[in-house]
């Protein structure tokens, strides 16, 4: 049975984003004239902000069989065995991942690796892991 779970989505985090993006940008305009090179800017940098709301907003994480599948955006990952899965803990992390909000959790897998991700529905995740891996130390409880 294949289930997604869409991943928790943090407007604070894209707020920042868009005015890391744009502020620089607004102050350029207001100091200059508009031309054709701040025109070109200007869509470029609404490109490439369209390309990162649509990553926050399209992230998800699938459980297909014994595979966690994640995709964000237009990328996907590796699918990784949930039976190599050992640990599931949150994380304050702030690393680059495929999680589109600050809570988050890490999934440790394998011999040394790990992913953080924010499903939206953490302890529904973590316990549709644990049924079908049930050697997994499930570190994820009620708040």
């Amino acid at each position: 049975m294949v289930k997604k779970y869409v991943s928790k989505v943090s407007y604070g985090l894209l707020t920042l984003v868009f005015l890391t993006f744009f502020t620089p940008l607004i102050l350029i305009i207001i100091k200059n004239e508009i031309n054709t090179e701040i025109i070109l800017t200007t869509i470029f940098i609404i490109i490439i902000f369209g390309f990162i709301t649509h990553m926050f907003l399209k992230t998800e994480y699938i459980i297909d069989e014994n595979n966690l599948k994640i995709k964000c955006g237009f990328f996907s990952y590796k699918p990784i065995d949930i039976y190599t899965i050992k640990e599931i803990t949150k994380s304050n992390n702030i690393i680059s991942s495929p999680a589109a909000s600050f809570d988050r959790i890490e999934i440790k897998y394998e011999k040394f690796e790990e992913i953080i991700i924010s499903p939206k529905n953490k302890m529904e995740f973590a316990k549709h892991l644990t049924s079908i891996n049930p050697k997994i130390k499930n570190n994820i409880t009620e708040q």
